[in-house]
């Protein structure tokens, strides 16, 4: 399992960095990405901190972990700006808090993030046929999500992204352990958006790609 979507208590996650990841080695994961909430406000306060405990737990166990961050309920404007900070503070995995169903996301927030050039548009609601076709143009993946409440929409994503040709991966947004799923779950979830098991093996490789982009990025930058 490659999972490039979860969270800490350095935002709304229950857990400190170490047992989020000694969770998932138990859980069978390859690599995660600890992607905490964030805005102007924490960014840099945020960032340095996970990357610090990602490089330590990469060396001690069997996973590689990875820092990123989630740039969540910015206005929309700021996208850029704090995508390109986040990078500068060593945020190998950015994510892009997107128009889910079910908060108050600021409309324009899918577009000024896919503008942007973040790695993932998260849980991206009723994303439009225009903005699915300016993530593949862009190279945004978007994101089918095993998380309650935002995988409502997983069904339109698919479908979006399947015909723009934009890519898609599968992360689970865990902020608790129960959140952490295997490979075999998140497969039915694909399945479930009516994607292929053809399909859902393309959606698992693009997140291998990204991971292996993000570990890469990593590595140069110790």
């Amino acid at each position: 399992m490659i999972d490039l979507h979860t969270h800490s208590l350095f935002s709304d996650g229950v857990l400190v960095p170490s047992e989020l990841v000694r969770r998932a080695v138990m859980k069978g994961y390859e690599v995660i990405a600890i992607t905490d909430h964030a805005d102007a406000s924490n960014l840099d306060f945020t960032i340095p901190r996970v990357t610090a405990a990602c490089r330590e737990l990469s060396k001690r166990w069997k996973i590689k972990a990875l820092p990123g961050i989630e740039i969540t309920h910015v206005p929309p404007e700021t996208f850029g700006a704090l995508t390109r900070k986040a990078r500068e503070l060593g945020a190998v995995i950015v994510v892009a808090h997107g128009e889910t169903l079910v908060e108050p996301v600021h409309p324009g927030t899918n577009r000024a993030a896919i503008e942007a050039g973040v790695d993932i548009l998260a849980h991206p609601g009723l994303i439009t046929n225009a903005e699915a076709a300016l993530a593949a143009k862009k190279g945004v993946a978007l994101e089918i999500t095993t998380r309650k409440g935002h995988s409502l929409s997983n069904g339109h994503v698919a479908k979006a992204a399947l015909a723009a040709g934009a890519s898609l991966v599968v992360d689970t947004d865990s902020h608790e352990p129960g959140d952490l799923v295997d490979k075999a779950y998140a497969l039915t979830v694909l399945l479930g958006a009516g994607l292929t098991k053809k399909q859902s093996e393309q959606v698992f490789r693009n997140s291998r790609k990204l991971a292996d982009q993000a570990i890469k990025r990593f590595a140069s930058l110790r």
